[in-house]
């Protein structure tokens, strides 16, 4: 990263160059900040043992407090908790809390939207591969590639129909074969 510096006549500027990596991390903790889900996209906590201590000093600092954002060592945390989960996105000290919000926020109105509104640990837990789906749809890389809940849920809906073969039912299977033979013989 290349840091440019100038000076003005009685001040010192500093500015980082801009990039597209603004998520540092997305966490989902529980209601004793046991971690549900956690995807890091870099090597600021490069260790599972690193990840659980910030992790923790991470919810000792929010679950308590009514406010939406911390910096807490260097990073720039957006929060949002419901029921008995809490949601966090993680930036860099220097990177745009509305842009950090903005993730928050699809990420917990997709999910929201997906499990009909029942946004609590039960719910979440039974469906993992769809907040998995969703967070690959929202942050690829700590790039932030879509903010829209509608499209997300919609992406990670298609997703959810490409199942392969193998892990289909044969009923499942046979309604497939039964769907495409129509289509031939429509054409």
């Amino acid at each position: 990263m290349v840091v440019r510096a100038f000076r003005t006549e009685s001040m010192f500027i500093s500015l980082q160059e801009p990039s597209l990596y603004t998520v540092k991390a997305i966490l989902i903790l529980d209601n004793d900040g046991d971690r549900l889900f956690a995807k890091y996209y870099d090597d600021t906590y490069p260790s599972v043992k690193e990840q659980k201590a910030f992790e923790k000093n991470i919810f000792n600092k929010t679950h308590r407090t009514d406010s939406e954002i911390a910096l807490l060592e260097g990073l720039t945390v957006v929060y949002k908790s419901s029921i008995d989960l809490y949601f966090y996105v993680i930036g860099s000290s220097y990177e745009n809390e509305l842009m950090l919000m903005a993730v928050l926020n699809c990420l917990f109105d997709s999910l929201s939207q997906m499990l009909r509104k029942n946004v609590e640990k039960r719910a979440l837990l039974e469906n993992m591969e769809g907040l998995f789906l969703a967070v690959d749809e929202i942050v690829d890389g700590g790039v932030i590639l879509e903010s829209d809940p509608q499209q997300v849920v919609h992406r990670v809906a298609l997703r959810g129909e490409d199942v392969p073969l193998t892990e289909q039912t044969v009923s499942q299977v046979l309604q497939s074969a039964k769907e495409q033979i129509k289509w031939s013989l429509l054409r």
